[in-house]
């Protein structure tokens, strides 16, 4: 054989496999590089939306934990302050009581106190009488000097 002749063959050959290789194997291959490109492109920007929805969303969740953080503050503060005005409130209240049972207790005291004195008086009459029939040894009539018995209990 010859070396042209070979070389020449070898050549249609390669060329035809080329041609065959070219139409119908190439394209599929390529859309299918390029499909596999594209879904990569496609996670890429997924991922890289993802991570910035990420920093987006960590941001606002600081945000609204430190909006919470400080709401909680201020609702400790107004329950701190509506607690210390509820106790003052509270005291208020109890100084008024206590004034106000002192104030009874003095007005009862005073009471039993004149009541004691008018029971006194009473018994001193009494025994006065007693004591005036006694010495007189004749009774003396209770009604009939019961004006003079009456000037003798204002006089004690």
């Amino acid at each position: 054989m010859n070396l042209n002749a070979t070389l020449f063959a070898q050549m249609t050959v390669f060329f035809i496999l080329w041609a065959v290789v070219a139409k119908f194997v190439w394209p599929p291959l390529i859309k299918s590089l390029d499909e596999r490109a594209a879904k990569i492109a496609d996670g890429l920007a997924a991922a890289e939306k993802g991570k910035t929805d990420l920093e987006f969303a960590t941001k606002r969740a600081d945000q609204a934990l430190s909006e919470a953080r400080n709401e909680g503050a201020q609702r400790i503060a107004e329950a701190e302050k509506r607690a210390q005005l509820s106790a003052e409130e509270i005291k208020q209240n109890a100084q008024a009581e206590a004034a106000r049972i002192i104030a009874q207790a003095k007005a009862d005291a005073d009471q039993q106190i004149i009541r004691a004195r008018d029971d006194l008086r009473e018994q001193v009459a009494s025994l006065a009488v007693k004591g005036a029939e006694q010495i007189l040894r004749k009774e003396i009539n209770a009604a009939v000097h019961a004006d003079l018995l009456n000037q003798l209990k204002a006089e004690l």
